[in-house]
């Protein structure tokens, strides 16, 4: 069976066409970004400002003021929604945290939430 394959980015491959012989198309794509668990996802994105344990002792997390999330003063404090929103928005108060939108879908940062709930000490 002969195959060609389209990409439509070279710098990626995200999105790859494959022409079956008997006229089927696939669209095949990296395995979906829904099936990172939401610690695959903090240990990507989250760990080097908050750290494995969310008490933001990391150099970088010091350096850029990153909210310390397993206080339970805080956890009390904050709601679900203002969580995401400093996930998929990012944040620039006293330090800087990038909007993570482009890297994670709403789903995961719904996940990321309950992730962040669970660092509570």
């Amino acid at each position: 069976m002969r195959q060609i394959v389209i990409c439509s980015s070279l710098a990626t491959l995200v999105a790859c066409l494959i022409v079956v012989a008997n006229g089927t198309v696939r669209r095949l794509e990296p395995a979906s970004s829904s099936e990172r668990s939401a610690a695959q996802i903090y240990g990507r994105f989250c760990v080097t400002c908050h750290g494995q344990d969310g008490k933001a002792q990391t150099n970088k997390g010091k350096f850029n003021h990153a909210r310390d999330l397993s206080d339970p003063k805080w956890q009390d404090d904050v709601s679900d929604e203002r969580i995401f929103n400093s996930i998929w928005n990012g944040r620039n108060v006293q330090g800087t945290m990038p909007p993570f939108s482009t890297k994670v879908t709403e789903k995961e940062a719904d996940s990321l939430v309950t992730y962040v709930r669970g660092l509570r000490k």
